[in-house]
């Protein structure tokens, strides 16, 4: 109870100071959190495409409605396709128009006669898609041809890329976290030098003087984690309902309570070793 009192004298004293450590902590782990809610959620959206292979072939202006049955009925002889649904016109706009609701500008700019009809085809496979994808490019009727698995390829690349990019910056602030920590609780121990020497002199032991300086440390690291993961649970709610504007049926940012409450409990642990390291060198180096 007086390492802990003690400690806490120790902030009330440098308000300033602790504020910085808390805001630099909080900036590591708001970094942490948005990283890892952000590949998680590209991994659902790759889930969800990888569990429903699809492709989508827009027919060109003059394409007859006969065409398309034929081309549709020799893709289901392949006994590759689980289903395949036509799009027309009409309910192409229909779509635009429920997509585009709060933008009336957008709804003043297309009509139903501008949209291409399509047809929609799904597969029991997702290595299926490159044949069905090839009947439909060498189709004379098909303007053009959205392949999944492009989608799918393109998003493991950035959810690649953004986890080699997360990873550098969590090193990169968590090395200056524990340099301004431990400059931080360096200053205020060459601050109390006098003080020090005084408890040693009425024989107080190395570890009791240490103690405060590291229960300090590991408080930054607690509240700074609390405030990042805090800060990005609000940021993630806010965004959500506008995120979901775009990717309609795809689930997004669908994460559970138990995990939320697993990635705070990791990275309070997480904050409570990295202050005690930051505070422990400090004490190395300043208390001989």
């Amino acid at each position: 109870m007086k390492t802990t009192s003690t400690a806490w004298k120790h902030i009330r004293r440098s308000p300033y100071q602790a504020l910085a450590a808390i805001l630099i902590m909080m900036l590591t782990f708001l970094v942490v959190s948005m990283f890892t809610m952000v590949i998680v959620s590209s991994s659902q959206i790759i889930s969800y495409f990888e569990a429903s292979p699809k492709v989508t072939a827009f027919f060109k202006e003059d394409t007859q409605q006969p065409t398309i049955d034929a081309l549709a009925d020799s893709l289901k002889a392949t006994g590759k396709v689980s289903s395949i649904k036509f799009v027309s016109k009409e309910e192409a706009f229909r779509r635009y128009s429920n997509w585009n609701k709060d933008n009336p500008v957008l709804l003043d700019l297309v009509n139903a006669d501008v949209l291409p009809p399509s047809l929609e085809i799904s597969t029991y496979k997702i290595e299926d898609l490159d044949s069905i994808a090839k009947v439909l490019k060498d189709s004379s009727y098909v303007s053009d041809v959205v392949f999944l698995k492009d989608v799918v390829s393109t998003l493991i690349s950035w959810t690649d890329a953004m986890r080699k990019i997360g990873l550098v910056l969590v090193i990169i602030l968590v090395i200056v976290s524990i340099f301004v920590m431990t400059t931080i609780i360096g200053f205020k121990i060459s601050q109390k030098r006098e003080e020090i020497e005084i408890m040693r002199l009425l024989s107080a032991t190395n570890w009791y003087i240490r103690w405060p300086f590291l229960l300090e440390g590991m408080f930054y690291g607690f509240l700074g984690a609390m405030l990042g993961w805090l800060l990005t649970f609000g940021l993630t709610l806010y965004a959500r309902p506008f995120l979901l504007s775009f990717v309609r049926e795809i689930p997004l940012m669908t994460l559970s309570p138990y995990f939320l409450l697993a990635l705070l409990g990791l990275e309070i642990g997480f904050a409570l070793m990295l202050g005690a390291i930051a505070s422990f060198l400090a004490v190395l180096r300043y208390l001989k």
